[in-house]
């Protein structure tokens, strides 16, 4: 697995040991499975983390006290081959309320055999965020940012 920085986008993939179909529903309805637990921005401690899976979907974190932050919008669901998702966290770490400042994350799912996937993530348009979205680029693209290594172990857990 490689993680590229290149202008306004990050790029990574990993091909993993699962058929096509698995590795999508894992990446998107299994996200809260394999995404970090300290990656997220509510106040309290994480509860789950839910990905609604249709096109105008939210991908958002509900506290164990039952407060929720909605942090993407699904703007492309196509099982088992492509997803995209909004960005809806602006360079200081917070929501952001327009979507014109918001960044794209956008993963394909292709198939290489019998039960393994490539699995490639490009997250762009972060230019959008405006001021201070280098550094927004910078952190997605370090070793604790868009590392698909925690998807990779859980997809092998199963």
């Amino acid at each position: 697995m490689t993680v590229q920085v290149a202008g306004t986008s990050v790029q990574t993939s990993i091909t993993v040991d699962a058929p096509i179909d698995r590795a999508f529903s894992l990446f998107t309805e299994g996200m809260g499975t394999w995404w970090p637990p300290e990656h997220h921005i509510l106040e309290g401690e994480l509860a789950e983390m839910v990905f609604e899976p249709h096109e105008g979907g939210r991908i958002y974190d509900r506290g164990v006290d039952g407060t929720e932050c909605s942090w993407a919008r699904v703007l492309a669901y196509e099982p088992p081959s492509r997803v995209v998702f909004s960005w809806d966290i602006n360079p200081g770490w917070q929501i952001e309320q327009d979507p014109e400042k918001t960044s794209e994350v956008e993963v394909r799912f292709t198939e290489e055999g019998a039960g393994r996937t490539h699995v490639e993530l490009e997250h762009r348009c972060l230019d959008r965020h405006g001021e201070g979205w280098e550094r927004m680029r910078d952190a997605v693209g370090s070793p604790g940012g868009w590392s698909l290594q925690p998807f990779a172990d859980a997809v092998r857990a199963l």
